[in-house]
């Protein structure tokens, strides 16, 4: 267990070194920092003594080892837009696409597993054609479409939810939470909604799937002929199996959540990384940039990592095989 965990930390290392190299060298091809801040108008003298305090005189591996130490530091430099420290701002938008790919999450997985258990169980019948239904058009509508139909039934035309905004938050030191308080919650349903679809669907598709393979083996055979009920066989055995290649399908997409919920973010303005990310590309703010490419990377390495150890919790053949050094 130790030699596996270490194995994966060692390829995590690997891994965000890659991505730190790739996001260091968009400062290099996208733009002079130096122009951006001091502008078109600015003296040669006052542009070579930028690139002095920048470090930009220095050479390339020289400058990309300090990127690294100040990016393990969370440290990105200044929005070349706003002025202001990158970590400042990730940190004041973390929160809020967080919150929303946490309540996306716990309705895909909440709703998407009952649904693909039941739809794989009672496959023949008529709700589950209306599930199979619901989740063909869930896989099919884009995420932007599903938001825009979204604000217009249930913001223009029954005024129930508000369209943008993440409404009142509460500060717990730098935190800040919508999820403490009601207009929060309102504000949170239709942008959760629309970033959860695809994953719901997906999942339960997945999860259908994968129940019906599993029920069709050997032992599940022999488990119903040795008498056990058929809530024992489904959920005792059928099921447990089932697990192990959905949460790796749950764990990739709890991390698309993050780094995908651009679209839904800018749909309903929602003031999140997303936004930041599509305001930063914009204006072409390579910091921000770099430092969304980082940290998302980071997060997608520790979802992968927090799913290899699962594995070992769900399905003890692997623990076997780490034990027998296979």
């Amino acid at each position: 267990m130790f030699a596996f965990i270490l194995r994966r930390l060692i390829q995590a290392v690997i891994v965000m070194i890659a991505v730190a190299f790739i996001a260091f060298m968009l400062f290099q091809y996208v733009g002079d920092p130096v122009v951006f801040l001091l502008g078109q108008d600015a003296k040669p003298d006052q542009i070579a003594q930028l690139r002095t305090d920048l470090g930009l005189d220095q050479p390339f591996f020289v400058q990309f080892w300090h990127f690294l130490v100040n990016a393990a530091q969370g440290e990105f430099g200044l929005s070349l837009r706003q002025g202001a420290k990158v970590s400042r701002l990730i940190g004041e938008r973390f929160p809020a696409t967080l919150e929303l790919a946490a309540v996306a999450g716990m309705l895909a997985v909440g709703i998407g597993i009952p649904m693909g258990v039941f739809a794989a169980l009672r496959r023949g019948s008529f709700t589950s054609q209306v599930f199979m239904t619901i989740s063909l058009l869930g896989v099919s509508l884009p995420p932007f479409l599903i938001g825009i139909l979204l604000i217009l039934v249930f913001a223009v035309i029954l005024g129930w939810s508000p369209s943008f905004g993440r409404g009142d938050v509460v500060k717990l030191g730098w935190w800040s939470s919508g999820l403490l308080t009601r207009d929060g919650w309102h504000h949170i349903v239709l942008p959760a909604i629309t970033l959860a679809i695809f994953q719901l669907t997906l999942i339960m598709r997945l999860v259908r799937a994968e129940m019906l393979e599993v029920l069709r083996t050997d032992y599940i055979k022999f488990a119903r002929a040795r008498g056990l009920t058929d809530r024992a066989v489904n959920f005792g055995h059928a099921l447990k199996n089932t697990l192990v290649p959905v949460i790796t399908i749950i764990g990739l997409q709890l991390g698309t959540l993050i780094a995908f919920s651009i679209i839904t973010e800018t749909v309903f303005q929602w003031p999140g990384m997303g936004l930041l990310f599509i305001q930063a590309v914009t204006f072409a703010d390579v910091p921000v940039m770099a430092a969304y490419l980082c940290l998302i990377a980071l997060i997608f390495v520790v979802i992968n990592l927090v799913v290899d150890l699962l594995y070992f919790v769900v399905d003890p053949r692997l623990r076997v095989s780490s034990a027998g050094g296979h």
